[in-house]
């Protein structure tokens, strides 16, 4: 495959996120935690090898019988882990929730933290949930590199294809992408990534980005 020069990736991906800006104007988190901060900790976590549809699905039920910080904070390990077995590593994923739910009460006055450096004090938060945090709650600039985002960032020459380490991807992506459209550009890539660019069947021919994708290029 053809590499492209920094300045090109540059100007490609950030191409592709004016695109994408126009395939969905409503770059919106696949969460649905209703615009409070804690719960999307707890559904960040939850995420974790699980999909976003099972992850809304249980945690309705979750914020039904807990409702806020204070209740998940003081619940039975056992009854949250009951209720998110669906999600997988339910007894890691129920331990690190409550005791995240504790932490944000003792050390951060029940407030969500902005910084990178407290979020990842959180038990069982790494930088993708961090970043997720930090761009969908303080509109900071965050480059979650999810699956979606790895696979089509690649596909797009921003890297080599078989580059799966999520560290790498983001400091390579935050220095590519404009500040400005990082957090949206994310979230409409994960939509794009389920509607077109999928990982065993992209639909290239009717890809809204084909004439900026390497991978799409290369094959002509």
């Amino acid at each position: 495959m053809k590499k492209l020069s920094e300045k090109q990736k540059k100007i490609n991906i950030n191409k592709a996120a004016r695109v994408l800006e126009g395939v969905y104007p409503s770059a919106e988190c696949a969460l649905r935690y209703g615009g409070e901060p804690w719960k999307l900790l707890i559904m960040g976590r939850l995420s974790a090898q699980c999909t976003d549809a099972r992850v809304n699905i249980v945690c309705k039920e979750l914020f039904r019988v807990y409702p806020t910080l204070e209740a998940v904070a003081n619940a039975e390990l056992e009854d949250i882990a009951r209720i998110v077995k669906p999600c997988g590593l339910f007894n890691t994923k129920a331990k690190n929730i409550k005791d995240s739910c504790r932490m944000l009460i003792d050390e951060f006055g029940g407030i969500l933290p902005d910084t990178m450096e407290e979020l990842l004090s959180l038990p069982g938060v790494g930088r993708k949930i961090a970043n997720l945090l930090l761009g969908d709650i303080y509109g900071k600039p965050a480059i979650v590199a999810d699956t979606h985002c790895i696979r089509i960032c690649g596909r797009l020459g921003m890297y080599d294809e078989s580059l799966s380490d999520p560290a790498k991807v983001e400091k390579i992506l935050s220095a590519l992408v404009l500040p400005e459209f990082q957090t949206d550009f994310c979230h409409r890539i994960v939509q794009f990534g389920r509607d077109t660019c999928s990982a065993r069947s992209p639909k290239c021919n009717a890809c809204p980005l084909s004439h900026l994708c390497a991978h799409n290029n290369n094959k002509r």
